[in-house]
């Protein structure tokens, strides 16, 4: 981006081809006599190495290899010393008394390419230094901690514009171009907007490069989207779906009834949680299913949100380049309109071709201006499939299950999918499961004999047949007292759900488990459900002590111990950024390691009460035994 060619002497060759977007300006056609300074070359040199120290400290400090502070001084006054000397370049060059007349000269794109360069590093040093006192004054780590994708992608981004400056090398050598015009030349082909001529290869070697070189450039372009899209988008979503779900659980709480002992209004409803007409556990499940609505909507905005702040950016990509390419192709006579159009075509890579920008300045901006725009709408593009492409493409199967592609259960089945998909968008909170206990559900408290069936029975639902033959092998060691056994039997139900949940996990979309399952697991940790004992009241802001971080979605501490949580409270595990399946993962994996050093430190004794033992089963098959003789007499009446 420095160049010492910063002006150079108009030429009076012109030339024009066929159509107005092919007339060429003087620019276009003067030969190579830029003027150069010997002043220049040194202040350009030294704005350079400058940079180069800069970049090359930025990037030791965030693969952590030097002392943050260290680090990040060379890279903040590398960069202001290098924006500092070019604007002293861009103002020496533009002054009459330096060059003489302007009427008789004309600014090369190394200029403009010097005004983007110096913009960049002023940019980067206001970043960088924000960032230091952020870090001075504890608002941010003082290290760089990329994540595995932030990392790819930097790699991605260095690896891509130098594939892009070494190609335009290789391609003004060949079709023996100037440098910065192979430059231009190589963004809009990895770019695939494809302008065309004047800048196309004529030589036969030039033609024969450009197969390896676009097949490599284009596959570079769609990694560093990619990489933009999950390091971007999934990690803004997810921070953006976190602080819409903390607000719409704050204002429940704010507008909570405390005289009557009321919580809510839930969102879009005037229902209230009232913990004191009714019981322990139903009042858990209707937290719980009003902290999964508050879940969803907050997803939902938080994905419309998303595509909303891509097309602002696309619109305005779109919008102010146009007024820039109004300006610097006036010597064609573009109109705003023919500008719109112009960007337009280049934003979704169509690139007819029939206008192209010729002037210096317009050439060296759409180089920046496509780096930015052509990702940018990738991104769009990409935020419209979650959305609008999604809805349509589900009333589309709608449309053809109920008249040329009926579904293959009739239309009937369509006919109420539809109406399944309808009352879940108005209860966005309900899942199936908890909609079917909604409607027989009872205000009774269960005693403790219904909770220890209602516990095995989801235990043999999810070992299977053959984890319940398996469990056999346990009864039958002799040489056991029952509490082994019954540790043995504990360890291997971790061992197998922790498989299990490890399989959630890899699902292409995030589980979300029921109630139900979530009151299967909390007993797996050690948590009922019904124990007043760890229940409390929501609390809308989370307390922490001088020494102690905010406890959010964190109910059991690093020591197994837990606390009294509420499902609406900070505490409460869908407030966790993880997903379900990973956080409980996360949690069995804790609980083994504690059991296995409690076990190694024979920290057990035969009074510990075990969330699961073998008389679970045994129990629910005389229940089921007992219930299954009951009704036979009644068949028989019947």
């Amino acid at each position: 981006m420095n160049d010492q060619g910063l002006q150079k002497p108009i030429s009076d060759a012109s030339h024009q081809l066929d159509g107005p977007s092919h007339e060429t300006t003087e620019e276009e056609e003067e030969e190579e006599r830029a003027f150069l300074d010997p002043r220049l070359l040194i202040v350009n040199a030294i704005s350079l190495a400058s940079a180069l120290a800069a970049n090359g400290a930025l990037l030791i400090n965030m693969g952590g290899r030097h002392r943050f502070a260290v680090a990040q001084a060379v890279t903040i006054f590398g960069f202001a010393i290098a924006a500092v000397l070019l604007l002293g370049i861009i103002g020496a060059t533009s002054r009459q008394s330096f060059i003489g007349p302007a009427e008789d000269h004309v600014l090369t794109q190394a200029f403009y390419y010097a005004i983007w360069a110096a913009a960049i590093y002023i940019i980067v040093t206001i970043l960088m230094t924000l960032t230091s006192l952020g870090a001075w004054w504890g608002k941010y780590p003082k290290e760089f901690n990329l994540t595995p994708s932030q990392r790819t992608l930097m790699l991605q981004t260095i690896s891509f514009m130098a594939y892009l400056l070494i190609g335009a090398l290789i391609f003004s050598t060949v079709e023996n171009w100037r440098y910065l015009d192979a430059v231009y030349f190589a963004d809009f082909t990895l770019l695939t907007i494809g302008i065309g001529l004047p800048l196309t290869p004529v030589s036969h070697t030039g033609r024969a490069l450009i197969i390896p070189f676009a097949l490599g450039g284009i596959m570079s372009v769609g990694l560093i989207v990619g990489s933009i899209r999950s390091m971007l988008l999934e990690a803004g979503e997810k921070k953006m779906r976190a602080r819409t779900t903390e607000k719409a659980r704050a204002r429940v709480h704010s507008f909570a009834d405390v005289k009557n002992h009321r919580l809510g209004p839930l969102p879009n409803s005037k229902k209230y949680i009232e913990p004191a007409s009714m019981p322990i556990e139903e009042r858990r499940r209707q937290e719980f299913k009003a902290m999964r609505q508050i879940q969803r909507r907050a997803s939902t905005r938080a994905r419309w949100s998303s595509l909303g702040l891509s097309m602002v950016a696309a619109l305005v990509l779109w919008f102010i380049g146009a007024l820039v390419f109004e300006h610097t192709e006036h010597k064609q006579g573009w109109s705003y309109f023919v500008s719109l159009y112009f960007t337009y075509i280049s934003l979704l890579t169509i690139g007819y071709g029939d206008f192209q920008p010729l002037s210096n300045s317009g050439r060296s901006f759409f180089v920046f201006w496509s780096l930015l725009a052509v990702p940018t709408l990738t991104v769009l593009i990409s935020d419209m499939g979650d959305t609008v492409v999604k809805g349509i493409a589900e009333a589309t199967n709608w449309i053809g299950s109920i008249t040329i592609l009926p579904h293959h259960m009739g239309r009937s089945a369509a006919w109420r999918e539809v109406a399944a998909a309808t009352w879940m968008l108005f209860h966005p909170g309900l899942t199936e499961t908890d909609h079917e206990h909604a409607k027989s559900a009872k205000d009774v408290e269960r005693t403790d004999s219904n909770r220890r069936i209602d516990f095995a029975s989801m235990l043999r639902k999810r070992l299977g047949n053959g984890g319940i033959h398996h469990c056999n092998s346990f009864t039958h060691a002799q040489d056991q007292s029952k509490h082994h056994q019954d540790h043995f039997f504990y360890h291997w139900v971790l061992v197998r759900e922790v498989n299990n949940v490890w399989k959630d996990t890899q699902l292409p979309e995030a589980k979300e488990y029921t109630y139900d399952e979530w009151k299967y697991f909390l007993r797996l940790l050690g948590h009922d459900e019904h124990k007043p004992e760890l229940q409390r009241r929501p609390n809308p802001r989370p307390h922490r002590g001088l020494d102690e971080e905010p406890q959010i979605g964190r109910p059991i501490d690093k020591h197994g111990r837990i606390r009294p949580w509420s499902w609406m409270g900070f505490r409460s595990p869908l407030m966790s950024p993880k997903d379900d399946p990973t956080w409980v993962l996360q949690q069995l994996v804790a609980k083994m390691q504690r059991e296995m050093d409690d076990q190694a430190l024979e920290r057990t004794d035969d009074s510990d009460v075990l969330p699961v033992s073998l008389d679970m089963l045994s129990d629910l098959d005389r229940a089921s035994s007992v219930s299954g003789s009951s009704s036979k007499p009644e068949q028989q009446d019947v």
